[in-house]
């Protein structure tokens, strides 16, 4: 099957509306969101409702487990907890009861679906280097992971006891090692690249892209400041970080 992976949307409705007009032209069969839908931007209602009509295998963020009640806001930076409790005033019910819903970690067939890591996966820990991914390969059980949270693309390989980072964004991964990958972030890339991130994913031929898009980023700060967030919000999309 023939998989669009997005992650990290974090409410920014030109980001994830570009991606989308992209992923049409992929033929993709299925949606897979790696959490934090909400967080950040300024759309998070439009965000959820096109996410849901996608009718995609979805899992848990750490600010959609906040704006839920489901993890506790000393957990987030000043700037994060200043969007999300705006995030929750704004937030209607159907899209807090979604997100409400959504597990922990989800399994399709020989890809498992998470979106921090797989030790403990709600104390929201980060993925940052082939060290930080090494425990969660312990918890593996099939070939492919996919996670988000650190907003930045990444693809690890498991070889034995050995764990390394790949590079590029274009491979074909095999079933004689094991992979966690990270696709990178819709919403708010921090690779110094502000383009939305995402990836497409062909699970019987191995074929894994990620790929980058230009939004109109001017439009997601405009609507950033006229909702009152932070300005530093607005700023970060144009620096990619």
């Amino acid at each position: 099957m023939k998989y669009a992976v997005l992650s990290d949307i974090h409410g920014n409705l030109e980001a994830l509306q570009s991606v989308l007009a992209e992923v049409r032209r992929r033929k993709v069969e299925k949606y897979i969101c790696l959490g934090d839908i909400v967080g950040y931007g300024a759309n998070p209602n439009e965000c959820l409702e096109l996410i849901r009509s996608l009718n995609p295998v979805a899992v848990l963020g750490n600010h959609d487990a906040a704006v839920c009640g489901l993890t506790a806001l000393k957990n987030f930076t000043p700037l994060a907890s200043k969007a999300i409790i705006w995030t929750i005033r704004e937030l209607k019910t159907p899209g807090r009861e979604y997100l409400a819903s959504l597990p922990l970690i989800r399994s399709l067939g020989d890809i498992t679906i998470f979106h921090s890591n797989l030790v403990c996966p709600d104390d929201w820990v980060y993925i940052h280097s082939a060290d930080d991914a090494s425990p969660s390969f312990n918890r593996l059980s099939g070939s492919f992971g996919f996670f988000g949270h650190s907003h930045r693309p990444a693809i690890y390989r498991k070889n034995g006891r050995r764990v390394d980072q790949l590079p590029g964004s274009e491979f074909f991964l095999s079933r004689q090692w094991q992979y966690i990958i990270n696709v990178g972030s819709v919403g708010q890339p921090r690779d110094r690249d502000p383009r939305a991130s995402y990836g497409v994913f062909d699970d019987e031929s191995g074929e894994l892209k990620i790929i980058r898009v230009k939004y109109p980023i001017r439009k997601a700060q405009k609507k950033i400041r006229a909702a009152g967030l932070p300005e530093r919000l607005a700023a970060r999309l144009a620096e990619g970080k």
